[in-house]
């Protein structure tokens, strides 16, 4: 069972600088770097673990159609997206701008966030939050009991599809708990994803049907606090 992505799956699957601009400490957590030219193809990342390997939280089928095909298709929406632009700048004809850069917002952040998705769950026994993150979250949200409390309410109450994402905010040096509709909207600029969970139907609906709180609740059992706490630090670090 596989335990880790590796530096160059990673590499490929983030593809040209531009994402790793998006994501700040996140590429480099993941041992990832922007390669020194760009401009390459994004890939579909391996999952770090097997498909059945986060059962019974979330079972094999759902998360092989997940990867597979819905994570599958926003990196195919990105490089398509990508192609198209290319296109329109060598004939010199932009109409379609407006179009395709909600669809270069949409893949690129679909394929990001599902990236960070599966790098934000384990397998194997539960963890918790320790050292600077358990203190960060003493800080912002009272306790790391209070902010999954937190966490789990705003993931559950997102307007219809998105995500509940904990977030680092550089300008004031704070955790923040933001509810991103689809995969890039209701963002704030400059922030660092530390841990997202995906509320859209396809995350959860083949086993927990439209039950969403129950299957966050499961999220938030399977929560890879040390994975979360190398992304803080990587994005807090001077």
């Amino acid at each position: 069972m596989r335990q880790e992505m590796g530096r160059r799956d990673l590499m490929r699957s983030l593809g040209i600088g531009a994402l790793a601009l998006t994501t700040g400490g996140l590429t480099a957590e993941l041992g990832c770097a922007a390669p020194p030219t760009g401009g390459g193809a994004y890939e579909l990342p391996p999952l770090p673990y097997g498909y059945d390997a986060l059962a019974p939280a979330i079972d094999e089928r759902i998360l092989r159609i997940h990867h597979q095909k819905h994570h599958a298709g926003y990196v195919r929406g990105l490089n398509a997206t990508l192609a198209a632009l290319a296109k329109a700048r060598e004939a010199g004809d932009m109409a379609a701008v407006q179009a395709l850069s909600r669809k270069l917002a949409f893949h690129g952040s679909g394929h990001v966030l599902h990236t960070l998705y599966w790098n934000s769950m384990k397998p194997g026994e539960p963890t918790k939050p320790a050292g600077a993150l358990a203190a960060a979250l003493d800080r912002d949200f009272g306790s790391p009991v209070k902010f999954l409390a937190h966490f789990a309410a705003a993931s559950k109450a997102v307007a219809g599809s998105g995500w509940g994402i904990l977030v680092h905010e550089p300008v004031g040096n704070r955790l923040l708990v933001l509810q991103v509709e689809n995969h890039e909207n209701l963002t704030i600029w400059g922030t660092t994803p530390l841990l997202v969970c995906d509320v859209w139907e396809h995350a959860y609906y083949l086993q927990y049907a439209n039950k969403r709180g129950d299957y966050v609740d499961a999220f938030c059992q399977i929560i890879d606090w040390p994975a979360v706490a190398r992304r803080y630090a990587a994005a807090t670090k001077a």
